[in-house]
């Protein structure tokens, strides 16, 4: 004679069992963050599944775990915890709220891609680009009718939490916010970043201590570049009539700031795409490693040419000009 009591018992248990199953399913699927399609991806990680497999491949000398730690997080895992972290710019507890793993873990698994990412500047941000040089003048006299143009140069600012120490003052910059001044030259893609110095330095100053500079300066390069009035005029860097006479300087002018629009929606796009770079909560040298990190992807996103997010307008940075402009130049 069957007992009621009994089979309440195993339908419970069959339940419990269930339930479990249904857990350990869903946790193994959270394992493997590529499991999921391209456009939950994207949202997350602004990157597509060959995309994100495709940036596993290249770190996993770096960031591969060397231990038999059975619960130790995979390359996949380790790369898509900190592309969170890039893309949303929150708070570390909540990407680890996110992807089910503790805040230390997301402070590990950031710091080991920022710095791997860091290996391959050189590898992703060349000057003068991934392309000829004639092909890029080309492409620059296509924009706006400019000839011997090989790029585009300015800063912008990327804001970063009050730093201690005695050098705080040095990076407040003219809107009285604490941030990092990064110089980007642009072309298709970045290839010049200069990201170290505070937020009070202004822009011709880092440009004038870059390598960039010395090199154009000993001629090493045929073609110049595009500055705002920032800048002085050089032979190799060209910026606009501070208050233009002829029509010819008013058509130089308006040339001149059509190629130069390009560079201000670069700095959208990228910080459209990685959000933590409107502000990053962490010290000075920490913040100049992300934001390196951070370009070196966004050239690997425009090398395969993955879907770029709605871009957001840049807030103007822009230094007040300076210096008097160079006749000679």
């Amino acid at each position: 004679m069957a007992c009621p009591f009994i089979d309440e018992v195993v339908d419970e248990g069959a339940i419990v069992l269930r339930r479990a199953f249904q857990r350990e399913r869903t946790f193994r699927d959270r394992s493997d963050p590529l499991a999921f399609n391209d456009s939950y991806l994207y949202e997350r990680y602004r990157f597509s599944r060959h995309g994100i497999a495709y940036i596993c491949r290249l770190l996993n000398p770096y960031v591969a775990n060397n231990t038999r730690h059975n619960r130790a997080l995979t390359v996949p895992q380790t790369v898509c915890i900190a592309l969170r972290f890039f893309a949303s710019g929150t708070f570390l507890y909540t990407v680890g709220d996110a992807e089910n793993i503790s805040k230390a873990s997301v402070c590990s698994s950031v710091q080991t891609v920022y710095l791997s990412l860091k290996r391959l500047l050189n590898v992703f941000i060349t000057f003068p680009g991934h392309k000829a040089i004639c092909t890029i003048k080309h492409a620059f006299y296509g924009i706006a009718g400019f000839p011997n143009v090989i790029g585009a140069l300015d800063c912008t600012h990327v804001r970063i939490k009050c730093p201690s120490g005695p050098h705080e003052a040095d990076f407040v910059n003219r809107k009285s916010v604490h941030s990092i001044n990064v110089q980007i030259r642009d072309a298709d893609c970045i290839t010049n970043v200069e990201a170290k110095w505070p937020g009070s330095v202004h822009d011709s100053r880092i440009f004038r201590a870059s390598s960039l500079y010395q090199q154009l300066a000993r001629g090493d390069f045929s073609g110049v570049l595009l500055g705002d009035k920032g800048y002085p005029c050089l032979p190799y860097l060209l910026s606009p009539y501070q208050e233009p006479q002829t029509e010819a300087q008013h058509h130089y002018n308006i040339a001149h700031a059509h190629r130069r629009g390009r560079i201000e929606m670069a700095f959208g796009l990228i910080k459209s795409r990685f959000q933590c770079l409107k502000h990053l909560r962490v010290t000075p040298p920490r913040a100049c490693d992300i934001v390196v990190a951070c370009l070196v992807l966004h050239n690997i996103a425009c090398l395969r040419r993955e879907r770029q997010p709605r871009i957001v307008e840049e807030e103007d940075w822009g230094n007040e000009a300076v210096l008097e402009e160079n006749e000679t130049g």
